[in-house]
């Protein structure tokens, strides 16, 4: 087994140079967030306030069977609404009262904005607030964007948890309330979440929380002995909020494979004074159970080249697991925004020299990856069809969204989503 392998911050891309794009994009809206959320969040509703093509994009990216009930809906903004020939602000007042008399065990409900909502100026702020005066405490009301305007898809996170931060409470004025508290910020899955649970807990860490949590009821404290550990990297807003707030980020790789897990949970030992050689052998048998899982698909994935659109934010950290723990090469990695506060653990483990672009032009993107001719390229949906049909092999980078891939546990899966294209390819081609 590998050791834990300090982070060198004056190494690798910290300081590389970015290659800036603005022009015509490739992405999803910040609305297939509520695919993730709706699922973390077990009694909050999503209701989108949009049109028949936001509600048909939501269906799609959840598979929702017809004769299920899941926890979000659209409210449909109609020809009379964009002319404004109804109020729209009686007329949601109408559906949310509908809503809770039919969903009683709704304790949270976000209006979500779309780009219709946007465009005409709906202020859901206000009906947001409206509605929480009226239904307050037996529902919070709460709204946030969703709007992919502006915006790559995993940004509709970021702006839900950031609406949340205000109504977390602060921690009551005590001694046991000045030690440190971690607060594990970003939506997991739960099977990652217990997991991730049980290694703190070996680890001698008592104070732990996890934002967003699985109830409303439940909402972590954050104050001055907050210290925050993102799970995500796509989460600037919501770390921003929380540090106004008194919150202290921990500065750490994020937990994709054997690495940067590892790394993650030392860098929060660290921030909660748990000695490294304590923290060390607790994490060390799960540790070397996904360096196993690893092991095949580096035999299969080491050598080969591969390029990165930018899509969802996750290109840098996935990078850096395929370029140091499977072998691959990095011929491009973009990605729609570039926080080097929050990535510079991450930047200082890339191979120097790599290739980073931030933003998207994305005809000048597609002549550099033809011009390159990598194994992989991991993209949108709107992209990869395109390529395939150019004799390329892709991964859907929201594949790598939706699936759970942090944590020891999942390594070996998180792998497999970059063999397994390459290995349909090799079928294909026999």
């Amino acid at each position: 087994m590998s050791p834990v392998i300090p982070i060198q911050l004056d190494t690798g891309c910290q300081d590389a140079p970015v290659l800036r794009e603005r022009g015509q994009r490739e992405v999803f809206c910040g609305l297939t967030g509520i695919i993730w959320l709706h699922r973390k969040m077990q009694d909050a509703f999503f209701l989108v306030v949009g049109s028949r093509t936001c509600a048909h994009l939501i269906q799609s990216a959840a598979g929702v069977m017809i004769f299920a009930e899941p926890r979000f809906a659209t409210a449909i903004l109609d020809e009379r609404d964009l002319a404004g020939l109804a109020d729209a602000q009686d007329e949601l007042d109408r559906v949310v009262q509908r809503l809770l008399a039919r969903r009683p065990d709704i304790r949270l409900l976000f209006l979500v904005g779309s780009c219709p909502s946007e465009v005409i100026k709906l202020d859901l702020s206000r009906a947001a607030s409206r509605l929480n005066a009226r239904f307050n405490p037996q529902v919070r009301v709460l709204n946030y964007s969703g709007s992919g305007i502006e915006t790559t898809f995993t940004q509709g996170e970021d702006a839900c948890l950031a609406a949340l931060v205000p109504t977390l409470p602060a921690p009551p004025v005590s001694d046991e309330a000045q030690a440190p508290a971690l607060m594990v910020v970003g939506a997991l899955a739960d099977v990652v979440e217990d997991q991730f649970q049980r290694l703190f807990e070996a680890m001698g860490l008592k104070r732990v929380s996890f934002f967003p949590s699985r109830s409303s009821a439940c909402q972590p404290e954050v104050g001055p002995h907050t210290r925050l550990l993102l799970a995500q990297p796509f989460l600037a807003d919501t770390a921003r909020a929380l540090e106004a707030r008194g919150a202290q980020r921990v500065a750490a790789p994020f937990p994709l494979g054997a690495e940067g897990t590892a790394a993650w949970l030392m860098a929060a030992a660290e921030a909660m004074g748990i000695p490294a050689d304590r923290a060390a052998p607790v994490i060390a048998p799960a540790r070397a159970r996904a360096e196993q899982a690893l092991a095949a698909h580096r035999a299969r994935l080491s050598g080969r080249r591969v390029f990165f659109f930018p899509d969802s934010q996750l290109e840098i950290p996935l990078a850096r697991f395929l370029s140091r723990e499977l072998g691959m090469q990095l011929t491009e990695v973009g990605t729609p925004h570039l926080h080097r506060q929050h990535l510079a653990a991450e930047l200082a483990l890339l191979p120097a020299g790599t290739r980073l672009s931030e933003g998207q032009d994305v005809e000048r993107q597609l002549d550099r990856c033809r011009a390159e001719r990598p194994d992989l390229v991991v993209c949108g949906l709107g992209l990869a069809n395109p390529l395939e049909a150019e004799g390329m092999t892709t991964k859907w980078s929201i594949e790598l969204v939706f699936t759970p891939i942090q944590g020891f546990e999942q390594a070996g899966d998180l792998a497999a989503l970059f063999t397994r294209p390459l290995h349909r390819r090799q079928l294909l081609a026999a």
